[in-house]
């Protein structure tokens, strides 16, 4: 009996040794969890919102190549049954699930949680406008929008919208950038804009629904830097669709930088010009880029109008030529993006080997269908470059299609089709060895390119080029293909296949702001090396081509037109 004893003595210690622990640990979890969501919001109604839910998603790790990529399943945010309505309408129950949603976002992040901001005026550039609302009824802002949830400051909201042709910068919860050239919502509370960026701590980031606005730094006309400004062409235009463009200058002094400027802060994408006449317009199949006319039949007129404004309207010839420039400003008309309005039970891949412009082609679906594209993975910098279909769960439904480097039979057969994008293999390979040593933008260093990881890359990802392929061609049933270096040709066929394919209606206005804002702010600039920068070995290529052969032979072997002319064996 005395041993049985001593058995349920130690039992009974065990047991009280082994609660202690777990209420230790419940504390100190719940401890984590305060500090973690510790955001003081800066106006009680945010404190006084109905209780609210979040559900935490799980993330999966899965090793891709030699890479990793993180793929987040999100979850929604179901609403309490319970809680009164608080007694200021600003303080809705909507901002309260914003705030959650965005919350739960940022604290997946290395970064600490978002700390209150002891309001004081920045020390950088620029100047500080005040807290002004950003809601869905009242947008402070309609210009582009950037996000940069690690990094954000207000310097770099500032440069980004100065860059893109914009008079005011406004962060918004610490990480997101919003640009405009005018503010159209009212002032707001200061305190409401109580968030820090979190690049750096000094300065006020905005809230929920609120943005700290700033006045970029002025520059003297003509010294403006901006990104994503082309020569679109040499046009000619009659004169009564001339005198149907929203906006007109006559600047004596006109050159093409001041018409740039000029239409920029008018937040129109295109600047016609005709010495000494700037006309700004938005895009149309007016200046369809395939079509433009003589270069020197611009030179030619331009000076010929030397007239004052008053004899302007009327000394114009009946058909002219116009220099025709695209400014930085993105068109209104296909810059709003939304998920689908309704989930759909068929999901669609676009899918690619990495390097094969994945990126870029959903920009250009995003552009052209005004939804979302979603993804398999969860990539944290193209979430903060725009593509919000990052943070969705992929098989959500809510996407247009569904970015993907998959190709086992099990991954493709849970999409009921698939637009296959090709691109030759010389050019992937390099892309995506890019991609690996500097990021989405950036481009391998000279010591990277002759080290052994190049050889070491060659021969795990070539296999993979043409494994990939011949796998969506095996296995998927309704299949589009879509060759990288055509749709860099012929844009606009190539894009109404796509939309065809995927049952989207685009009418032609929304066709053209695509084809104008085409490279946005998410293809890699031209390579910094010169063209015949060549990396590839003879052994190399002896591989590489004996893949493109069985590529090419499998394409026609399912009624698809082979590989283009160019990847052929060199």
């Amino acid at each position: 009996m005395v041993p049985l004893h001593r058995l349920q003595c130690l039992l009974k210690r065990a047991h009280m040794l082994l609660l202690c622990l777990g209420i230790a640990y419940l504390m100190a979890g719940s401890l984590l969890l305060l500090q973690r969501s510790s955001v003081r919001l800066g106006h009680s109604s945010l404190s006084n919102a109905p209780p609210l839910s979040l559900v935490a998603p799980p993330v999966a790790l899965r090793t891709v190549g030699l890479g990793v990529r993180v793929r987040s399943r999100w979850a929604t945010v179901p609403m309490s049954a319970g809680g009164s309505r608080p007694e200021r309408v600003s303080a809705s129950r909507s901002l309260g699930v914003q705030h959650l949603h965005r919350r739960w976002f940022h604290n997946l992040l290395p970064e600490g949680s978002e700390q209150s901001l002891s309001l004081h005026r920045s020390r950088h550039k620029g100047t500080y406008m005040g807290c002004f609302l950003h809601n869905a009824s009242d947008q402070a802002l309609g210009g582009t929008m950037l996000y940069d949830l690690r990094k954000m400051t207000s310097s770099l909201c500032q440069d980004t919208c100065s860059e893109s042709g914009y008079q005011f910068a406004g962060l918004e919860y610490g990480a997101e950038c919003h640009c405009g050239n005018r503010i159209s919502s009212p002032q707001a509370p200061e305190e409401d804009c109580s968030l820090v960026c979190r690049g750096e701590r000094g300065s006020p980031c905005g809230g929920v629904g609120r943005l700290s606005i700033y006045k970029v730094e002025e520059q003297l006309p003509g010294h403006r830097k901006f990104r994503n400004v082309h020569y679109r062409g040499c046009f000619q235009l009659l004169k009564s669709v001339i005198g149907t463009f929203p906006f007109y200058s006559f600047q004596p002094n006109l050159t093409a930088q001041s018409c740039i400027e000029t239409c920029t802060d008018k937040e129109l994408p295109l600047a016609v010009m005709n010495r000494p006449h700037c006309f700004c317009t938005w895009t149309s199949s007016l200046f369809n880029v395939n079509d433009p006319s003589d270069v020197q039949q611009c030179v030619q007129t331009s000076g010929t109008n030397q007239t004052t404004a008053a004899e302007s309207t009327t000394t114009h010839t009946e058909r002219d030529h116009y220099h025709v420039h695209q400014t930085p400003v993105l068109d209104s008309r296909c810059k709003e993006r939304m998920f689908l309005p309704q989930r759909s039970s068929s999901l669609v891949a676009l899918s690619s080997f990495p390097g094969a412009g994945n990126t870029w082609v959903r920009h250009l679906i995003e552009l052209v269908t005004g939804f979302y594209t979603g993804s398999f993975y969860f990539d944290g910098t193209l979430y903060n470059r725009g593509f919000k279909g990052e943070k969705d769960y992929w098989k959500s439904g809510r996407s247009i299609c569904v970015k993907t480097h998959e190709s086992g039979q099990k991954e493709i057969e849970m999409y009921s089709s698939a637009i296959l994008l090709i691109r030759n293999p010389y050019r992937s390979l390099m892309a995506e060895f890019n991609r690996k040593c500097a990021g989405h933008l950036g481009h391998a260093s000279d010591a990277q390119w002759k080290s052994k990881e190049w050889p070491e890359f060659v021969s795990s990802y070539a296999p993979w080029w043409a494994s990939h392929a011949l796998s969506w061609l095996k296995f998927s049933k309704r299949l589009l293909v879509v060759h990288y270096e055509e749709l860099q040709k012929t844009l606009i066929p190539q894009l109404r296949l796509i939309v065809s394919f995927l049952n989207a209606t685009v009418n032609d206005e929304r066709m053209m702001c695509a084809q104008s804002n085409q490279d946005g702010h998410f293809k890699r600039s031209g390579s910094q090396r010169p063209s015949s920068f060549d990396p590839f070995t003879p052994d190399m290529r002896s591989t590489i081509d004996a893949l493109i052969h069985d590529v090419d032979l499998a394409l026609q072997s399912r009624n698809f037109s082979g590989l283009p002319r160019e990847y052929l064996p060199r």
